[in-house]
């Protein structure tokens, strides 16, 4: 299977099925502006569908050109996309002008068929509380990567977000936060799932249940590792890393 866009870099991406087609959702950015680290500040959401994995048709974006003062009016990031009553909802990561891409925030838009979508009015920041925010973060305020899953145990729907705790060490303080809604509408913001202490950040988190445990899945780069988790010996890996838990909730450990 391969999906590219010639004029496009194509990065992080997720996924929704609706009967016997595969709706991919992808950040993208123009190869013109030469250099690709710039694209970061200049990606939108991107919309493919398939039947087959191999043959894709490309979709009309589903948020174009949002006004400039948007939460997401400079740039949007990785995302997921769940289902409720019959709506879809597209939870995304924004970043504005206005605080030259440093704050970023949690957005949603819905549709009835996956490919027209309505903007909400849902806009979730960190809480600080018990994450690192602006101004008092090391460079940026990490809130962003949301991905929702229901829990029929407890009957809400929990968000996952790569977060920063608002203490300890400046290079072990990624962590997963957390947020509960009864409806995908209405959130609060929760303590983070996980403790600071072993990564700068954690990116992208999802959760999979396999082998008899709960795998809270993350990304992470060989910078990521904090000098106490290196102090104990482990190797500084870039890749997939991951925490078991009991519950999906946790308690999670190495």
């Amino acid at each position: 299977m391969t999906f590219r866009l010639d004029d496009h870099w194509v990065w992080d991406f997720w996924t929704a099925v609706d009967g016997d087609r595969v709706h991919l959702f992808y950040l993208h950015a123009p190869r013109s502006l030469g250099d690709p680290d710039l694209r970061h500040r200049a990606s939108r959401i991107g919309h493919a569908v398939s039947r087959d994995l191999e043959s894709w048709t490309v979709l009309p974006l589903p948020l174009p050109d949002p006004p400039r003062d948007a939460f997401d009016g400079l740039a949007q990031w990785t995302g997921s996309v769940v289902a409720r009553q019959g709506r879809w909802h597209l939870f995304y990561t924004g970043v504005r002008d206005a605080e030259e891409g440093l704050r970023q925030r949690i957005g949603v838009a819905t549709s009835d068929d996956l490919v027209t979508w309505r903007r909400g009015s849902l806009v979730l920041e960190a809480d600080p509380t018990w994450y690192e925010t602006l101004p008092d973060a090391e460079h940026e305020e990490h809130w962003r990567d949301p991905w929702v899953f229901h829990d029929s145990d407890d009957g809400l729907h929990h968000m996952l977000v790569t977060a920063r705790s608002r203490s300890g060490p400046s290079d072990g303080r990624g962590v997963i936060g957390h947020a509960t809604s009864p409806d995908l509408e209405r959130w609060t913001v929760e303590p983070p799932l996980t403790e600071p202490g072993e990564y700068r950040q954690m990116e992208v988190p999802q959760l999979v249940r396999m082998g008899g445990a709960y795998r809270l899945i993350f990304s992470a780069g060989a910078w990521d590792h904090s000098a106490a988790r290196l102090a104990r010996g482990v190797v500084a890996e870039t890749g997939t890393h991951e925490l078991l838990g009991p519950t999906p909730l946790g308690p999670f450990a190495p």
